[in-house]
């Protein structure tokens, strides 16, 4: 029988910053170029995002990796925001990447963090 416990990912099943960064770029270019910030569409539109990055996640096929996605939609006014996030975990296997969106209407940040499963 073979012995299927391991405490590291190969090194080419390991969550790729760049690479998701990329994936989340494609996203909210596709769902969100040419719209226009309605709050009673922005929750919509989140859940659309984050389903979105966590499907194209899953493809990538890191295997025992567990993907968390937040998305924020905000009004564009002008004004400056500011978030962070602070978590508990392996350096070695556990990462995370963003991106922004923003037009005339609207801005949305948008991180998907991969965390190791042991």
């Amino acid at each position: 029988a073979e012995k299927t416990y391991s405490l590291k990912p190969h090194f080419r099943k390991k969550f790729k910053p760049m690479l998701v960064k990329e994936i989340i770029e494609e996203v909210l270019k596709d769902k969100l170029e040419g719209q226009k910030y309605h709050v009673d569409k922005a929750a919509k539109l989140c859940r659309e995002i984050t389903d979105g990055v966590k499907a194209k996640l899953k493809e990538m096929q890191c295997e025992r990796y567990k993907y968390v996605v937040q998305c924020v939609i905000g009004e564009q006014r002008g004004e400056g925001v500011k978030m962070g996030t602070r978590c508990y975990w392996d350096s070695e296997t556990d990462n995370s990447a963003s991106h922004t969106f923003s037009n005339d209407s609207l801005f949305c940040a948008c991180v998907a963090f991969g965390v190791y499963l042991y």
